[in-house]
């Protein structure tokens, strides 16, 4: 089993940046896959961000340019670094992790639903 933590959340003005970390423990060994995914008030949860077994990574379009995704394996922590924050992106954001080999470029078309382990989340409000 994997668990996941998020933290980092805060609530910060329009154009401040903020950095999520995601904390894993358990057996990540076979855990090839991770992602950082937001769910908005009664909007849809979706993937923000991706990094696969290989360390390639890749962003959603809404947040290409503004955030950006790394992993510490030694440090066995995700983040998110989120820079030039949008009232858009008030949400609260989730680490996800998938048992899969697949490269980043499809990892980033999979909807939540492929992913198995969550964190509890964690809210950023943009304001």
């Amino acid at each position: 089993d994997v668990q996941l933590v998020e933290s980092g959340g805060a609530s910060v003005q329009t154009g401040g940046s903020l950095r999520l970390s995601c904390a894993f423990s358990g057996n990540t060994r076979n855990t090839h896959c991770m992602a950082w995914f937001r769910q908005a008030p009664g909007k849809e949860r979706e993937g923000v961000a991706f990094v696969d077994g290989t360390g390639n990574t890749a962003v959603a379009d809404s947040v290409k340019g503004r955030f950006t995704i790394s992993k510490d394996d030694a440090k066995y922590t995700l983040y998110l670094q989120m820079n030039n924050l949008e009232p858009e992106d008030t949400a609260t954001y989730y680490c996800a992790a998938a048992i899969s080999d697949l490269p980043v470029d499809v990892v980033a078309t999979l909807g939540h639903w492929s992913f198995s382990y969550w964190g509890p989340g964690t809210q950023v409000t943009v304001s």
